[in-house]
Protein backbone atom coordinates (compact mmCIF):
# COMPACT_ATOMS: atom_id res chain seq x y z
CA UNK A 1 0.00 0.00 0.00
CA UNK A 2 1.44 3.33 -1.05
CA UNK A 3 4.56 1.84 -2.64
CA UNK A 4 3.78 3.21 -6.09
CA UNK A 5 2.43 0.04 -7.76
CA UNK A 6 -0.21 1.84 -9.79
CA UNK A 7 2.14 4.54 -11.01
CA UNK A 8 4.76 1.97 -12.02
CA UNK A 9 2.14 -0.27 -13.66
CA UNK A 10 0.86 2.65 -15.77
CA UNK A 11 4.40 3.52 -16.86
CA UNK A 12 5.19 -0.06 -17.83
CA UNK A 13 1.92 -0.57 -19.71
CA UNK A 14 2.58 2.59 -21.74
CA UNK A 15 6.22 1.66 -22.42
CA UNK A 16 5.30 -1.85 -23.55
CA UNK A 17 2.00 -1.01 -25.25
CA UNK A 18 0.28 -3.50 -22.95
CA UNK A 19 -3.22 -3.70 -21.53
CA UNK A 20 -3.33 -2.42 -17.94
CA UNK A 21 -5.65 -4.21 -15.54
CA UNK A 22 -5.99 -2.48 -12.17
CA UNK A 23 -7.56 -4.25 -9.23
CA UNK A 24 -8.34 -0.93 -7.53
CA UNK A 25 -10.15 0.35 -10.61
CA UNK A 26 -12.20 -2.80 -11.10
CA UNK A 27 -13.12 -3.04 -7.42
CA UNK A 28 -14.14 0.61 -7.18
CA UNK A 29 -16.34 0.34 -10.27
CA UNK A 30 -17.90 -3.03 -9.52
CA UNK A 31 -18.37 -2.48 -5.77
CA UNK A 32 -18.54 1.30 -5.22
CA UNK A 33 -18.50 2.36 -1.56
CA UNK A 34 -18.73 -1.28 -0.42
CA UNK A 35 -15.12 -1.80 0.65
CA UNK A 36 -14.60 -0.16 4.02
CA UNK A 37 -12.40 -2.71 5.78
CA UNK A 38 -9.54 -5.07 5.06
CA UNK A 39 -11.92 -8.02 5.38
CA UNK A 40 -14.24 -6.35 2.88
CA UNK A 41 -11.37 -5.88 0.48
CA UNK A 42 -10.38 -9.55 0.78
CA UNK A 43 -13.98 -10.63 0.15
CA UNK A 44 -14.50 -8.55 -2.98
CA UNK A 45 -10.99 -9.16 -4.33
CA UNK A 46 -11.67 -12.92 -4.15
CA UNK A 47 -14.93 -12.44 -6.08
CA UNK A 48 -13.05 -10.52 -8.76
CA UNK A 49 -10.34 -13.12 -9.42
CA UNK A 50 -12.31 -15.54 -11.68
CA UNK A 51 -13.40 -12.66 -13.93
CA UNK A 52 -9.87 -11.24 -14.06
CA UNK A 53 -8.40 -14.66 -14.80
CA UNK A 54 -10.75 -15.19 -17.73
CA UNK A 55 -10.08 -11.68 -19.06
CA UNK A 56 -6.30 -11.99 -18.75
CA UNK A 57 -6.20 -15.44 -20.40
CA UNK A 58 -8.35 -14.20 -23.27
CA UNK A 59 -6.19 -11.12 -23.74
CA UNK A 60 -2.95 -13.09 -23.67
CA UNK A 61 -4.31 -15.54 -26.25
CA UNK A 62 -4.56 -12.63 -28.71
CA UNK A 63 -0.84 -12.02 -28.31
CA UNK A 64 -1.38 -8.84 -26.32
CA UNK A 65 0.77 -8.22 -23.25
CA UNK A 66 -0.89 -7.52 -19.92
CA UNK A 67 0.31 -5.49 -16.95
CA UNK A 68 -1.54 -6.38 -13.78
CA UNK A 69 -1.73 -3.70 -11.11
CA UNK A 70 -2.57 -6.11 -8.31
CA UNK A 71 -1.01 -6.74 -4.93
CA UNK A 72 1.26 -9.74 -4.58
CA UNK A 73 1.94 -9.20 -0.90
CA UNK A 74 1.80 -12.81 0.24
CA UNK A 75 2.97 -16.20 -0.97
CA UNK A 76 -0.71 -17.16 -1.39
CA UNK A 77 -1.46 -14.13 -3.58
CA UNK A 78 1.60 -14.85 -5.68
CA UNK A 79 0.54 -18.50 -6.08
CA UNK A 80 -2.58 -17.25 -7.91
CA UNK A 81 -0.35 -15.36 -10.33
CA UNK A 82 1.81 -18.45 -10.89
CA UNK A 83 -1.31 -20.49 -11.70
CA UNK A 84 -2.44 -17.84 -14.15
CA UNK A 85 1.01 -17.69 -15.79
CA UNK A 86 1.17 -21.49 -16.06
CA UNK A 87 -2.30 -21.73 -17.59
CA UNK A 88 -1.47 -18.99 -20.09
CA UNK A 89 2.00 -20.44 -20.74
CA UNK A 90 3.15 -16.83 -20.76
CA UNK A 91 6.41 -15.13 -19.86
CA UNK A 92 6.24 -13.10 -16.68
CA UNK A 93 7.92 -10.44 -14.65
CA UNK A 94 7.17 -9.73 -11.01
CA UNK A 95 8.24 -6.23 -10.10
CA UNK A 96 8.78 -5.72 -6.39
CA UNK A 97 8.95 -2.10 -5.29
CA UNK A 98 11.05 -2.19 -2.14
CA UNK A 99 9.92 1.01 -0.45
CA UNK A 100 10.23 2.03 3.19
CA UNK A 101 7.13 2.27 5.37
CA UNK A 102 7.79 5.99 5.86
CA UNK A 103 7.72 6.64 2.12
CA UNK A 104 4.56 4.53 1.72
CA UNK A 105 2.80 6.43 4.50
CA UNK A 106 3.76 9.78 2.95
CA UNK A 107 2.42 8.64 -0.41
CA UNK A 108 -0.81 7.38 1.17
CA UNK A 109 -1.30 10.73 2.89
CA UNK A 110 -0.79 12.52 -0.43
CA UNK A 111 -3.18 10.13 -2.20
CA UNK A 112 -5.91 10.78 0.38
CA UNK A 113 -5.73 14.48 -0.50
CA UNK A 114 -5.67 13.89 -4.25
CA UNK A 115 -8.33 11.15 -4.22
CA UNK A 116 -10.70 11.87 -1.31
CA UNK A 117 -12.90 8.92 -2.31
CA UNK A 118 -10.10 6.65 -1.09
CA UNK A 119 -9.73 8.35 2.30
CA UNK A 120 -11.86 5.76 4.11
CA UNK A 121 -9.54 2.90 3.13
CA UNK A 122 -6.22 4.71 2.74
CA UNK A 123 -5.35 5.21 6.38
CA UNK A 124 -2.29 4.57 8.50
CA UNK A 125 -4.14 1.90 10.48
CA UNK A 126 -5.13 0.09 7.25
CA UNK A 127 -1.52 0.35 6.04
CA UNK A 128 -0.32 -1.25 9.28
CA UNK A 129 -2.90 -4.04 8.96
CA UNK A 130 -1.98 -4.76 5.33
CA UNK A 131 1.76 -4.52 5.98
CA UNK A 132 1.51 -6.98 8.85
CA UNK A 133 0.60 -9.67 6.29
CA UNK A 134 3.42 -8.80 3.86
CA UNK A 135 5.86 -11.50 2.78
CA UNK A 136 8.76 -10.31 0.64
CA UNK A 137 8.98 -12.18 -2.68
CA UNK A 138 11.95 -14.46 -3.17
CA UNK A 139 13.76 -15.52 -6.32
CA UNK A 140 12.84 -19.19 -5.75
CA UNK A 141 9.08 -18.59 -6.15
CA UNK A 142 9.09 -19.14 -9.91
CA UNK A 143 8.89 -15.56 -11.16
CA UNK A 144 11.26 -13.43 -13.15
CA UNK A 145 11.69 -11.15 -10.16
CA UNK A 146 12.84 -7.58 -10.56
CA UNK A 147 13.48 -5.67 -7.34
CA UNK A 148 13.34 -1.89 -7.50
CA UNK A 149 14.70 -0.05 -4.47
CA UNK A 150 13.27 3.32 -3.56
CA UNK A 151 14.63 5.35 -0.70
CA UNK A 152 13.76 8.83 0.56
Amino acid sequence: MGAGKSTKAKQISQQRNAVLISEDEWLSRLYPDQITSFEGYLHYAARLKPLVKSHVLGTLKTGTSVVMDFPANTVKQRAWFRELIAEANAPNELIYLNVSNDVCLKQIKKRRLEQPERAIFDTESMFIEVTRCFQEPEHGEGFNLQVMEQNA
